[in-house]
C-alpha cells in the first residue's frame, strides 16, 4: 500500500483490526484491511479498507473508504475480478492431475518453466513454444527448488531457508518433542519434514503447510496443503481448509503440536500477530481443560529490528540470537560477520533455555541469562543481560544506563546515544509522543489514544457519516514515495 502526505513526519497509519463486527469488503487476497490515517496531535483522518497482502497499489489496487457507499454495478465488477484471480484449477483437480503426472513414464515428465506447471501429454503441444524440462522424482519432492522463488518485495517475496538453517530447526523441534509442524509460510521446511521421513530412521513428523502461493497445491495433497494469506487469516478454500488445520492441530497420542512462521519481512505486524494468536485460539479450544488457556508454541521468524512490536503483540515472546539465512537472498547469508550478518532472529514463546544453539556455528550458554547467545554477545553485569542483537559486541553507556550498539557515540546535546554523524537535536528521547505531544510516554501508551478515536467517531455520526478528510491522502505522483522505501531507509539506519 503505497500511501504518504507531503511531510513524512507528520502522520502514521494505523491497522484498525476491530471494527463492531463488520465485514470488510474483498479484493483477490481476501478480505481487505482497515486503515486510518493519524496526524500529529491525535487528528484522526478519514478510514479506508485496503489490501491486506500488497503494500503497493501497482500489485493490488484495491481502495475503499470506509463510509464509501458501493454500487451493485461495481460490487458484481469486483467479484468478477477476484474470481479471475483465482488459481486455474481447484485444489482437488491439482491432486487428480499430480497422481497422473506420477504414474508417467520418466521420458514423458515435463514441468513449464515459463507456466510454472507440471504438464501431463496431453498439454505438450500447448507449451512447445516455452521452456520446459523434464522433471525426476527427487524434483517432485524439492517444489520450493523447481519453483522459481516470487520476488516482489512488496507484495509476497519468497526468501527460502538455506539447508544449515532449515535443518537446525527440524533437529531443534524434534529434541524439544513436537511430531506435528503447522509451516506457515515455510515451503521448505515442510520439504525436509517429508524427505527425512522417507528415511525412515527418525519417528515419522506430519507437517501442514499454510500459504498464499497457490503453485504449491500441484505437489501436495488438501491434507498438507491449504491457500492461506497469514495477513487477515484468510483461507482461500473456506470451511474445508478451517477444517483441514482443526484436525491437524489437533493432538492425539501425544503428538504435540508447534507453528514455525516466516513472513514476508515488510508486513504488518500487528495484523500477523492477530492471525497467529487465532490459530493458538483454534489449537487451545481443542485442548484438554487444563490446557485450554495455553499459548499454542510457536517460532515466528522476523528481523530483529522487529523485537518491540512483536513483544508488544505478543509479550510473552522472547527473541533469540540464531541467525537464520536464506538460499535466494543477497545479504541474509550465513558467515558474514559485522552489520552484513543476517538480521533475521527466531522469536518464541517456547522456553529459552530449551531452544539450544549450536556449539560448533559460534553460540553459548549463559549461565545467568539462561540462554543460549552468540559468542560475541558478552554478559553487562550492570544491565545483567546479554544485550546485543545484531551479533556484534555492545558497549555499555554509563551516562544512557545501558548498552549501545559500537558503533554509537554519547551525544550531550541529544541527551543519548547515537551515530556520530547523527543529526543532531533530534535524539529519540526527544520525540515523545506522537499523539499529544509529551515526553512521558509514546503513541502506544497515550490515554489520549483511544479519546480521539471516540470523539471523531461520534462527531462523525453527527453528520451523517460525512467525514471528509482536510487533506489529501495521497501525494501528487511526482513526489509519492513508498511506506515500503521509508521503511528500508529506516532499517538501514537501525543496522548501523
Amino acid at each position: 500500500m503505497d500511501v504518504t502526505a507531503p511531510n513524512d513526519e507528520s502522520f502514521s497509519i494505523e491497522v484498525i483490526l476491530s471494527e463492531g463486527g463488520k465485514t470488510a469488503p474483498c479484493c483477490p487476497h481476501g478480505p481487505t484491511l482497515l486503515f486510518e490515517k493519524v496526524r500529529k496531535g491525535g487528528e484522526k483522518g478519514r478510514k479506508f479498507y485496503a489490501c491486506s497482502a500488497c503494500r503497493d497499489r501497482k500489485d493490488c489496487n484495491f481502495f475503499q473508504w470506509e463510509d464509501e457507499k458501493v454500487s451493485e454495478a461495481r460490487l458484481l465488477a469486483r467479484e468478477a475480478e477476484n474470481q479471475s484471480k483465482r488459481p486455474p484449477f481447484t485444489h482437488q483437480e491439482y491432486c487428480n492431475q499430480f497422481r497422473k503426472f506420477a504414474s508417467l513414464p520418466v521420458e514423458e515428465k515435463k514441468f513449464c518453466q515459463d507456466c510454472q506447471i507440471l504438464l501431463l501429454p496431453g498439454e505438450h503441444e500447448a507449451h512447445v513454444s516455452h521452456r520446459s524440462m523434464a522433471v525426476s522424482a527427487a524434483q517432485l519432492r524439492r517444489p520450493s527448488v523447481l519453483l522459481h522463488p516470487l520476488d516482489n518485495k512488496k507484495s509476497n517475496a519468497q526468501y527460502l531457508f538455506t539447508d544449515r538453517s532449515a535443518h537446525f530447526l527440524l533437529d531443534t523441534l524434534v529434541a524439544l518433542g513436537y511430531r506435528k509442524v503447522l509451516c506457515v509460510g515455510t515451503p521448505r521446511l515442510q520439504e525436509l519434514i517429508k524427505l527425512r521421513n522417507l528415511e525412515q530412521k527418525h519417528e515419522p513428523m506430519k507437517s501442514l503447510l499454510l500459504d498464499i502461493d497457490f503453485r504449491y497445491a500441484q505437489f501436495y495433497s488438501q491434507d498438507e496443503f491449504c491457500l492461506y494469506n497469514m495477513f487477515n487469516h484468510h483461507f482461500f478454500d473456506g470451511e474445508a481448509s478451517s477444517a483441514v488445520l482443526q484436525a491437524f492441530l489437533t493432538e492425539c497420542d501425544g503428538q504435540k503440536v508447534v507453528m514455525v512462521v516466516d513472513p514476508p519481512f515488510g508486513g504488518l505486524v500487528k495484523p500477523l500477530a492477530n492471525s497467529f494468536s487465532l490459530i493458538s485460539q483454534t489449537w487451545g479450544k481443542l485442548q484438554s481443560s487444563d490446557c485450554s488457556n495455553a499459548d499454542m508454541p510457536m517460532i515466528w521468524i522476523f528481523p530483529y529490528f522487529f523485537e518491540s512490536r512483536i513483544l508488544e503483540c505478543l509479550p510473552s515472546f522472547t527473541m533469540l540470537d540464531y541467525q537464520v539465512d536464506y538460499d535466494n537472498h543477497p545479504l541474509y547469508k550465513h558467515g558474514k560477520t559485522g552489520r552484513k550478518q543476517s538480521p533475521v532472529r527466531l522469536f518464541t514463546n517456547i522456553s529459552a533455555r530449551d531452544v539450544v544453539l549450536p556449539k560448533e556455528e559460534g553460540y553459548r550458554f549463559c549461565s545467568v541469562c539462561q540462554r543460549f547467545v552468540f559468542s560475541l554477545n558478552k554478559h553487562c553485569a550492570k544491565c545483567n543481560v546479554c544485550p546485543s542483537k545484531d551479533g556484534r559486541e555492545w558497549k555499555h553507556c554509563s551516562t544512557c544506563e545501558k548498552c549501545v550498539k559500537p558503533s554509537w557515540k554519547h551525544c550531550q546535546s541529544c541527551g543519548c546515544c547515537a551515530l556520530p554523524d547523527h543529526p543532531c537535536g533530534h535524539g529519540q528521547e526527544k520525540e515523545g509522543c506522537f499523539n499529544c505531544g509529551s515526553l512521558e510516554h509514546k503513541r502506544k501508551a497515550c490515554p489520549l489514544k483511544d479519546t480521539h478515536r471516540i470523539s471523531s467517531h461520534r462527531s462523525n455520526a453527527k453528520s451523517g457519516g460525512k467525514n471528509v478528510s482536510r487533506h489529501p491522502l495521497l501525494k501528487s505522483k511526482s513526489k509519492r514515495k513508498s511506506g515500503a522505501a521509508r521503511r528500508t531507509k529506516k532499517m538501514a539506519a537501525l543496522s548501523k
